[in-house]
Protein backbone atom coordinates (compact mmCIF):
# COMPACT_ATOMS: atom_id res chain seq x y z
CA UNK A 1 0.00 0.00 0.00
CA UNK A 2 2.88 2.67 1.00
CA UNK A 3 4.50 1.81 -2.39
CA UNK A 4 1.43 2.59 -4.26
CA UNK A 5 1.52 5.83 -2.43
CA UNK A 6 4.88 6.64 -3.43
CA UNK A 7 4.82 5.40 -6.81
CA UNK A 8 1.83 7.95 -6.92
CA UNK A 9 3.88 10.59 -5.64
CA UNK A 10 6.47 10.53 -8.04
CA UNK A 11 4.18 9.91 -11.09
CA UNK A 12 2.57 13.22 -9.44
CA UNK A 13 5.87 14.51 -9.77
CA UNK A 14 6.87 14.15 -13.16
CA UNK A 15 3.77 15.11 -14.59
CA UNK A 16 3.63 18.83 -12.92
CA UNK A 17 7.63 19.21 -13.61
CA UNK A 18 6.91 18.84 -17.24
CA UNK A 19 4.02 20.97 -17.62
CA UNK A 20 5.61 23.67 -14.90
CA UNK A 21 8.05 24.89 -17.26
CA UNK A 22 5.51 25.29 -20.16
CA UNK A 23 3.60 26.81 -17.63
CA UNK A 24 5.99 29.55 -16.51
CA UNK A 25 6.95 30.41 -20.43
CA UNK A 26 3.54 30.99 -20.71
CA UNK A 27 3.29 33.10 -17.85
CA UNK A 28 6.34 35.16 -17.96
CA UNK A 29 6.22 35.97 -21.72
CA UNK A 30 2.52 37.11 -20.94
CA UNK A 31 3.09 39.43 -18.24
CA UNK A 32 6.45 41.09 -19.51
CA UNK A 33 4.22 41.54 -22.80
CA UNK A 34 1.45 43.50 -21.07
CA UNK A 35 3.82 45.33 -18.88
CA UNK A 36 5.87 46.41 -22.05
CA UNK A 37 2.70 47.30 -23.94
CA UNK A 38 1.47 50.49 -22.71
CA UNK A 39 5.53 51.60 -22.53
CA UNK A 40 5.26 51.30 -26.42
CA UNK A 41 7.70 48.74 -26.63
CA UNK A 42 7.01 45.99 -29.28
CA UNK A 43 8.08 42.72 -27.93
CA UNK A 44 5.87 40.58 -30.25
CA UNK A 45 7.97 37.99 -30.14
CA UNK A 46 6.66 37.36 -26.74
CA UNK A 47 3.48 36.34 -27.61
CA UNK A 48 4.88 33.76 -30.46
CA UNK A 49 6.36 32.49 -26.64
CA UNK A 50 3.11 32.76 -25.16
CA UNK A 51 1.19 30.45 -27.38
CA UNK A 52 4.06 28.27 -28.01
CA UNK A 53 5.88 29.31 -31.24
CA UNK A 54 9.25 28.88 -30.38
CA UNK A 55 10.55 30.08 -33.87
CA UNK A 56 12.21 27.06 -34.42
CA UNK A 57 9.55 24.93 -33.10
CA UNK A 58 6.08 25.68 -33.59
CA UNK A 59 3.73 24.54 -31.37
CA UNK A 60 1.07 26.38 -31.48
CA UNK A 61 -1.51 23.97 -32.29
CA UNK A 62 -1.13 21.41 -29.44
CA UNK A 63 0.68 24.30 -26.97
CA UNK A 64 -2.69 25.27 -24.99
CA UNK A 65 -4.17 22.08 -25.09
CA UNK A 66 -0.92 20.47 -23.69
CA UNK A 67 -1.31 23.04 -20.89
CA UNK A 68 -4.91 22.97 -20.25
CA UNK A 69 -4.82 18.70 -19.89
CA UNK A 70 -1.43 18.87 -17.87
CA UNK A 71 -2.62 21.58 -15.03
CA UNK A 72 -5.78 19.54 -14.81
CA UNK A 73 -4.07 16.50 -14.39
CA UNK A 74 -1.87 17.52 -11.77
CA UNK A 75 -4.37 19.39 -10.34
CA UNK A 76 -6.75 16.43 -10.02
CA UNK A 77 -3.81 13.81 -8.62
CA UNK A 78 -2.52 16.40 -5.80
CA UNK A 79 -5.98 16.81 -4.74
CA UNK A 80 -6.07 12.70 -4.78
CA UNK A 81 -2.76 13.19 -3.06
CA UNK A 82 -4.31 15.22 -0.46
CA UNK A 83 -7.63 13.25 0.14
CA UNK A 84 -5.54 10.44 0.40
CA UNK A 85 -3.15 12.05 3.30
CA UNK A 86 -6.23 12.49 5.61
Amino acid sequence: MERLKTNKRKIHRKITAISAIPLLITIVSGTTYSILQPLGVDAFWLIKWHTGNFSIINLQPFYSIFLGISSIISIISGVKLLQEKS
